[in-house]
Parts: C-alpha cells; structure tokens; sequence
C-alpha cells in the first residue's frame, strides 16, 4: 500500500476527520485497497473553509498579483520535480498508462505556470461618463472558492480551476473524488513548500453526497466549481442557488465525430482511436459516436475495428495503450451499456467483454458498435468507457440534426477536405468546442466548457481567471 492514512489538510496541517471514518481508495488494476483517506463530514468542511476564510481576509490579501504568480511559478516547479512520483501516484489511483499520467501532470506544470503570468494581466477599465465623473472599474477576488473534481484527470482537474482561483487572489477548498484522492493530497504538501500561506489551499476528502454536499452549501463559500455529471451538476447548481453564488460546471458529453464522404480517412481513424479510447475512454470530450457519410462507413469502421483490437490493455504500470476503468461501479455500468446495445439490435464489431488474458482488474476490450440507429440508448447516453458507435448519416442537414439532437453540448469534431463546408456545419453545432480534422486540440489557452446540459462557463484562457473575479464599479465625481 502507499501510505496507509491520510488525513484532510486544513489551515497547513494534518487533520483528522471529526467524525474518525476513513475510506479505502483501491488500485482499479488490483482490486486491491492502497490507503486510506478520511471520511469527511460537515464539521471537516467547516473548518476548511473557515480556514479559507480566514487566510483571505489574512496576509493572502497583501499578496501582490506578481507575487501570487511567483508563488504559482515556484509551484509549477516543485511539482516538476515530483512528476515521476505524482504520476505513479495517478496510476495507481486511477489505473491509467504511467505515460498518460506523466503527460497529466506535464498539463498540471503547463497550466501551473500559464496562471502564474495570467496573475498581474487581469485589468479594470475606464468608463466614459463625462467631465464631471471619473468611473472605473476594479477586479477582485470572489473569496473563497469551492472545487469539487472528478476521477479521471484527479491532479489535472483540480489544478486547471485551483491555478486561475489562486491567480486571482481567492483562497480554496479542494474536495476530490472519493475514487482517486491520493495526488491531490500530495499537491497540498508541495503547495506549502512554495510558499502559499497557511489556509489558502485546503483540501477535504471523502463521499460527494456529504463532503461535496456540505462544501457547497457552507454560507461563507462564494464561488463553485463543479466538474462530473450532469445529475450531479444539476444538484450543486440547485443547492448553489440558495445562497446565489456562482458556478461553473463542465458536465456530460455524448460527442460526435462527424465524418463525410471526402475525409481523410487515416487522419480521421487515427484520432477516432484516441479519442474514444484515451484514458479508457473516461472524457467527458471523447468521441463516443461517429456520424459517418454512406461512401465511407464501411472502411472507417473496419479500419478503426483492426487498430482497436491492436490496442494493449492492462495495469497501468506496464504502460499499456489502456488501463481498467475506474472502480467496480463503473465496469458493471459499462457493461451494463454494451449488453443494453446488443439487446437493442446493435452489433459489437470489435471488443465487448473483459481482455480474455486479465482475470482481476476492472478491464474492458475497446468496443466498436454498428447498425446503431440514432435514438438507442447506446447512441444517446453518455457511457464513459472505451466504447464508440458508428450511426448512418444522409446529408450535412442529417448530420448537424443527429448532432444537436441531445441535450448534451460539449465538443464535437467534422472530417472533411473542403474547410468552407466544414465551418458552415460548425457555425450550425450546437457544441461548446468543435475541432475540424482533429480532436482534443485547444491547451490552457483555449476556453473550454459546454452548451446545453453540458455545462455553464468556461475553463481555461484567461476566461478560466475571471470565473474567480468579481467587478466592483468606483464612481468619482470631480
């Protein structure tokens, strides 16, 4: 086991939890317990955001904007140090390949830093009002903010909305998943060597029905950031609005890959393959169903079934192209998706069932699905595992309609030669990002979030900096 306990860290310390519960978090390749984490309660958010709180109104206050990015900048380099480390951590905690994982925390260093010279960039403006009058505006932290991330990226997710609060000068409380808590608890440790005061960063583990439930409820808590499913999103966005604070939330995505009949169909069945597959397919931005034009589909989908059943599955410290999903909840519900495709008349091309060679371990094959119509279930839900659906589309008209015809909005990819005839598609999606001839493009640069139930805000860019900022109006008259 790594090491065994692990307690919250609230104010710069160690704490127990109030109530003297832990919980196991499991190695997904194993099925085996790797530590345990405390179970919080109400009265361990408490005191963490009390702790927030305090250090807002305390010396985080003096901190200058050039110095929060000194301090974020120091902190992009402990963690570099620690990368081999961290990404072991992640592998174990979540299962995934130790290459992906140490590219995770690259994106952690990455955006570490892009914050850290975001923090003195954020400008007020003048405002026009006449002679008499000089109007202004200043940017100013919202206070404490509350983030509540997901399993699949555990020290990514947390960081790509911890680096624009502390840019902006809010002070944090991190509640991890229950499932993969272990690299967000080592963070805290580095967070403190860089200099971040006592109370800026803390960090509550446990179950999202009591920790996460009660982290955004706390009074003294102005701003959420939320990050998993869009029943879960819809409940912090209602418990949210008691206390009218504000939330950004990236939630579900059921994403198209269109491809139509002149794409270059390497390049397109080069990134179909990443896409659905990448971190087990567990992202909210991957391709789960292809929307594929008549001339094409046959040789899109024989091509992606070989170079799916090429893919290496195992544990995750052996670096294979796929590791297991995350815990024994989500194998059965993906299971549970592929036997709902079948009973429905979909025909598995490719995969379906656990690697015949793995025996223990929450491991699925890559699964490609066929003669799936539009309105099944398989082609509609959301299931966050390595499967992906290929569906008959007529026309760019059929196309844009299958596209937009969920309530799910958050990315969406079109393959095609001709750029005009694949802007004028875009400008018709009703998709948060939509990437032509290739898939997860962007970086920290680019603001990401979605449309419809996928989400409200956006992350990332210096958009993801002004999520944590409030505008004050000054009005002087002369």
């Amino acid at each position: 086991m790594v090491d065994q306990i692990h307690m919250n860290y609230i104010g710069g310390e160690s704490v127990a939890p109030a109530t003297g519960t832990f919980l196991d978090t499991i190695d997904p390749a194993t099925e085996e317990p790797l530590a345990r984490f405390a179970r919080s309660a109400g009265e361990d958010v408490d005191a963490a955001v009390q702790a927030a709180h305090r250090a807002q109104r305390g010396d985080w206050s003096t901190v200058t904007p050039a110095d929060r990015g000194r301090i974020l900048e120091r902190l992009a380099g402990l963690i570099e140090k620690e990368r081999e480390q961290l990404a072991m951590l992640e592998t174990l905690d979540a299962g995934k390949p130790l290459d992906n994982s140490r590219g995770d925390i690259d994106g952690v260093i990455e955006t570490l830093r892009y914050n850290a010279g975001a923090a003195d960039k954020m400008e007020g403006i003048t405002v026009p009002l006449g002679r008499d009058i000089v109007d202004f505006t200043m940017l100013e932290p919202l206070g404490v903010t509350a983030h509540i991330v997901p399993w699949n990226f555990p020290l990514g997710m947390a960081i790509r909305s911890l680096a624009p609060a502390l840019a902006a000068g809010c002070t944090c409380v991190l509640k991890p998943a229950e499932q993969s808590p272990l690299s967000a608890l080592a963070f805290a440790k580095l967070a403190e060597q860089a200099g971040i005061p006592d109370g800026v960063v803390n960090i509550v583990t446990g179950l999202g029905e009591e920790a996460g439930e009660a982290l955004v409820r706390h009074p003294l808590v102005r701003g959420i950031t939320f990050t998993g499913s869009v029943e879960t999103g819809r409940r912090v966005m209602s418990t949210a609005a008691q206390g009218i604070k504000p939330v950004v939330l990236e939630l579900g995505g059921k994403n198209p890959m269109i491809v139509l009949e002149d794409a270059d169909l390497d390049r397109a069945v080069d990134d179909a393959l990443e896409a659905s597959f990448d971190n087990t397919g567990q992202v909210c931005s991957s391709s789960s169903r292809y929307l594929l034009a008549p001339g094409i589909r046959d040789d899109f989908v024989e091509r992606l079934c070989a170079g799916a059943a090429s893919l290496s599955i195992g544990p995750g410290l052996e670096n294979h192209a796929l590791g297991p999903v995350i815990s024994s909840e989500q194998y059965a519900r993906v299971r549970g998706h592929i036997d709902a495709g079948v009973a429905a008349g979909g025909r598995v091309r490719q995969g379906g069932g656990r690697p015949p060679h793995l025996d223990r371990g929450y491991f699925i094959e890559p699964t490609v699905f066929d003669r799936v119509s539009a309105d099944m279930a398989i082609a509609r839900e959301e299931v966050f595992g390595p499967v992906g659906v290929a569906v008959d589309i007529g026309d760019d008209d059929q196309a844009v309609t299958v596209a937009n015809g969920l309530g799910y909005g958050l990315a969406a990819g079109i393959y095609t030669r001709d750029v005009s005839r694949a802007l004028r598609i875009a400008q018709r999606l009703e998709h948060g990002s939509v990437w032509i001839n290739g898939w997860f493009m962007g970086g920290v640069q680019a603001p990401t979030g979605g449309m419809k139930e996928s989400g409200i805000g956006r992350e990332r860019g210096l958009a993801g900096v002004r999520n944590y900022l409030a505008v004050k109006n000054v009005a002087i008259r002369l």
